[in-house]
Parts: C-alpha cells; sequence; structure tokens
C-alpha cells in the first residue's frame, strides 16, 4: 500500500501522542520534501511532531518529479499540499493523508482515496487500535486543531459514542 501524507495529519496526531497509529495502520508513510520542511527543518515543536517525524524510520522522503504540476497547483494552496498531491499521483498512492479543504477538493476531484486526521480515528477505532475516539477528538480541539461542531457530532454518532 502506497500512502503519501500532507503535513497536517502528522502534526495533529503527534500533538495527541496518537503518532504511532499512522505506522501500525499504513506501514510505509511518503512524504514530499515540502513536507519534511514544514514538520521537521523549518517546524515548531508542535507536541512532539518535529522529534516523531525526523526519528520515524518509517517514514521516507520522496522528491516530487512534476515540478511544473506543483507550480499549477501554487495558485490554490500552499507548497506541501501541493507537492503531497502530485507526489501521490506520481507513486499512485492508494491513499492521500489530507486535512486542508482545498487540498482535499483536489485530492477528491483527481480521484484519489484521501483520509483526514479524524478520519484516520474513526478509522483506528473501528480496527480495534483505538476503543474510544472522544477523548482525542476533544484533544485535538483543545490544540486548536479546526473541527467543527458539526463533524465533532458526527464523528461520534458513527463511532457510537
Amino acid at each position: 500500500m502506497i500512502v503519501v501524507s500532507n503535513t497536517t495529519p502528522l502534526i495533529g496526531l503527534a500533538v495527541i501522542q496518537r503518532f504511532d497509529l499512522l505506522r501500525q495502520m499504513f506501514g510505509t508513510i511518503t512524504i514530499a520534501p515540502a513536507v519534511w520542511d514544514e514538520a521537521v527543518t523549518a517546524g515548531r515543536e508542535e507536541g512532539g511532531a518535529k522529534t516523531e517525524v525526523s526519528a520515524a524510520t518509517w517514514i521516507k522522503t520522496v522528491d516530487v518529479a512534476d515540478r511544473r504540476a506543483v507550480e499549477e497547483l501554487l495558485d490554490e494552496m500552499d507548497l506541501g499540499e501541493a507537492e503531497t498531491i502530485v507526489l501521490a499521483q506520481q507513486l499512485h498512492a492508494d491513499w492521500v493523508l489530507m486535512d486542508e479543504k482545498k487540498g482535499r477538493r483536489k485530492v477528491t476531484q483527481l480521484g484519489l482515496n484521501r483520509i483526514g486526521t479524524v478520519g484516520i480515528l474513526l478509522k483506528a477505532k473501528e480496527i480495534g487500535l483505538l476503543s474510544v475516539v472522544r477523548p482525542e477528538l476533544t484533544r485535538l480541539r483543545e490544540l486548536g486543531f479546526s473541527i467543527s461542531q458539526s463533524v465533532y457530532e458526527s464523528v461520534l454518532r458513527h463511532a457510537q459514542e
């Protein structure tokens, strides 16, 4: 399975100490250089994300070949999102981990499978890696992660919590 991640899911899961769910659920994660730069090089130490990403031997950085495609997407989104999407196409990714609305919309337009941080938590519960998602969702919101009330309630309903 080929999984390409943008920065926000890495930070979100690290900040609530659930970073290892990525390895457990997806095995190897591929990121673009801009994502490495956002999370590690220029990254603040948000809840351990900088340390977690740099230490994760199961995360590999792969260069994006089509720079023109990246440049075209920069009118719509930031560099990390653009490189993530182009890399996902380049590698024929099975999954794209993306939280940002514009990036998610583009991933869907391109016919790629996508899942965000909240979806990862819900899936982790469904497959038995988490017993409940409410504390994780609440902690994300408390730490400034943008989760609308309607999404919060919908996820809890789906999780039967």
